[in-house]
């Protein structure tokens, strides 16, 4: 069996990376099936295996699990903790133990909440990625099997059914009152029926959302039955394509800027070294990353070691910068004394406390900074229901005339109709 290779276009009507000559929409299942070296009956174990180490896993990129170096790094790399560790490292070369012991316990305080919150938010949400094992049922060598999503290949024949998550996208080939719901990856909320014996024409540029005779990867089956060819998996589905560019390809370095006439000088270049040092070092510093509360703390920090540095010298200057041991450990502790040590657990512990009322309310928080932002949002406003919200609705009100309204209070779940608490008043609404 040869392998067909893999070809790529920029049309509309293409797929990416994909093992088939045009787009599968375009093509009837029996041309998918040919270009896939597949049938009915499915592929063997041994095709299935081979095409599994060609095409890889049927899984998205998540870039690996928790670090806890990375994270541990995260809680140090900022302005503010930087200038504590400093002060840390001033304190013990002074040998001034109480001022030092102040600081190491903010400094530990700090790293420890950070460290230990961030990184129990991560392995929870490793958790869960582990704890659903999705499975699908494919047809091999004739018989109909449960396997692992992850081990789907293109060319499997994959049999789907209500309740279904579609495991890969795929071609269909036989459909029976068969929808799904594709609000994940295209926002609309209603289920789309599908059809498989529709073969759209190149020239009529069919949109991802209007292409009935595929189904796509994560959409979820809400009616009837259906079969069909798997032509695309992990990275290289539709909802894959989307992560991918999520992701993005983001570059630390600046590029010089030509003269309009193309042409580079060298002060571009020399313009383009100096701007990716400066952000080098502000990104090290926190002064152009993360929330605008960190941006603000990290600008905060260096003021105030600039002012507690120039304070010291003043204090040295008028002690004609004698090298007494009193003399230096006073300078030091006018300096010290401009660093608002408490601030950083102050703010540690207002976020960890903050994360601790959102888990109650069954949210993971990931990273406190978050809270920030969350805690800045006043209203969210959305026009497509079921992609942020359940596409459920519940009357919370109701009036009899001439009797009065009923309320319907604390709902929790929609869909249970014994669920919240009834309240009557004889007045209008």
């Amino acid at each position: 069996m040869t392998t067909p290779m893999v070809q790529s276009d920029k049309n509309t009507n293409s797929t990416s990376s994909s093992p088939l000559p045009k787009a599968p929409h375009l093509l009837s299942p029996e041309d998918v099936a040919k270009a896939l070296s597949t049938d009915p009956e499915g592929l063997s174990d041994e095709q299935a295996s081979s095409k599994l180490t060609i095409y890889g896993r049927n899984e998205l990129e998540d870039g690996g699990g928790p670090s806890a170096i990375r994270i541990f790094i995260k809680q140090i790399v900022n302005a503010m903790m930087l200038v504590l560790i400093l002060a840390m490292i001033v304190t013990f070369v002074i040998k001034s133990w109480i001022s030092a012991g102040v600081v190491v316990a903010v400094v530990v305080m700090n790293i420890t909440v950070g460290f230990v919150q961030e990184y129990a938010a991560e392995k929870t949400m490793e958790s869960l990625r582990t704890l659903s094992s999705p499975t699908a049922r494919v047809v091999r060598s004739s018989q109909t099997k449960v396997i692992v999503t992850a081990e789907l290949v293109p060319g499997d024949v994959v049999e789907l059914k209500v309740g279904d998550t579609i495991p890969a996208d795929i071609r269909l080939i036989e459909c029976m009152n068969f929808e799904t719901d594709e609000a994940l990856l295209t926002g609309e909320s209603l289920p789309v029926v599908k059809e498989a014996a529709i073969i759209f024409k190149e020239d009529q540029n069919v949109g991802v959302g209007d292409r009935l005779n595929l189904a796509y990867s994560s959409a979820t089956v809400t009616k009837g039955r259906a079969k069909g060819y798997v032509y695309a998996t992990g990275m290289n589905t539709e909802i894959g394509h989307i992560a991918r560019s999520l992701k993005g390809k983001s570059t630390r370095f600046r590029r010089p800027v030509p003269k309009e006439s193309g042409k580079v000088t060298v002060g571009a270049y020399l313009r383009a070294g100096f701007g990716t040092i400066k952000d080098t070092v502000f990104r090290f510093l926190g002064l152009n990353v993360g929330t605008p509360l960190q941006r603000k703390l990290s600008k905060l920090a260096l003021i105030l070691f600039a002012i507690a540095v120039v304070f010291a010298i003043i204090v040295l200057a008028a002690n004609d910068f004698s090298n007494n041991s009193e003399v230096i450990i006073y300078a030091v502790a006018t300096a010290l004394s401009m660093i608002p040590a408490s601030l950083v657990v102050v703010l540690t512990i207002t976020m960890s406390m903050g994360t601790k009322r959102m888990v109650k309310r069954n949210v993971i928080v990931r990273n406190m900074n978050a809270l920030e932002s969350l805690g800045a949002v006043t209203n969210v406003c959305s026009d497509k229901t079921g992609t942020i919200t359940q596409g459920k609705m519940v009357a919370k009100r109701a009036y009899i005339p001439a009797y009065g309204t009923f309320t319907v209070d604390d709902i929790r779940d929609p869909s249970n109709p014994t669920d919240g608490s009834i309240t009557f008043s004889p007045l209008s609404p």
